[in-house]
């Protein structure tokens, strides 16, 4: 059963396909741990730059900063999926713009509720803590049904996001977006959770690497896997967030 995360799927197959001779440096724990390291960095200074920016006045940048960091980010990992090899070089890519597309995103949110993205990342930081710690002592343990419910839950909420943005394009909502209610929150909250798991599955997959020594140059493959996981939990955290705020004001 592969992972949800398509881009940590591909470290057992790097791990197969790699040859006895060629395995003197295979992936570890503390260097996928650096890389993310160094991916979580590259974002953070890329969103800071746009935050400072736009906190300084450049309102006009939120919109190109989102439709570059938010598309660009999309084309760098499609070919890191496709092209693991060249993780190395496309997941700092990648990290940079997703950060300058968070640093909009999370500006405009700032702008509406002071305060309140700084709120989303500590609390994304203390449920990946808190995950990771539930993993390592075994609470939350990647099953096979586990994987399979994680797994169907995520394609289930890709095919929701996929459909609100059709019918959005000719005019319809379904109103979740735009929404702040009860039913609302609720469904944000299952799909923070949804995002919390998806890195149990993630921890396992790298793991998994570990122990079927996939070459070194995945650490940045899995690292970008990570990101990629943090990221939508920061994202649906934040607007679980500003539906809250929004109830109280």
């Amino acid at each position: 059963m592969r992972t949800s995360n398509p881009m940590l799927a591909r470290l057992s197959d790097a791990a197969r396909a790699t040859s006895a001779a060629s395995r003197s440096e295979t992936m570890t724990l503390a260097g996928t741990a650096t890389r993310s390291l160094i991916l979580l960095a590259v974002v953070l200074f890329s969103a800071s730059v746009i935050w400072s920016q736009v906190s300084a006045g450049r309102t006009d940048l939120i919109m190109p900063a989102v439709l570059i960091g938010g598309i660009g980010g999309f084309i760098v990992a499609m070919i890191t999926v496709f092209k693991p090899q060249f993780a190395q070089y496309t997941a700092p890519i990648y990290a940079s713009l997703q950060g300058a597309f968070l640093g909009a995103i999370s500006a405009m949110y700032n702008l509406q509720y002071a305060g309140l993205p700084q709120q989303a990342v500590a609390l994304t930081f203390a449920v990946a803590l808190s995950v990771f710690v539930l993993y390592r002592m075994g609470v939350l343990r990647a099953t096979q049904g586990f994987k399979r419910m994680i797994i169907s839950a995520t394609v289930g909420i890709g095919l929701f996001y996929i459909a609100s943005m059709l019918m959005s394009m000719f005019g319809m909502s379904i109103g979740y977006f735009a929404s702040s209610g009860p039913l609302a929150i609720g469904i944000n909250l299952v799909i923070a959770g949804v995002a919390a798991l998806n890195l149990v599955l993630d921890f396992d997959r790298i793991e998994e690497g570990i122990r079927s020594g996939a070459p070194k140059q995945m650490e940045w493959f899995a690292a970008f896997g990570l990101m990629i996981t943090l990221i939508w939990l920061y994202l649906e955290l934040l607007r679980l967030l500003s539906r809250l705020q929004g109830r109280r004001d």
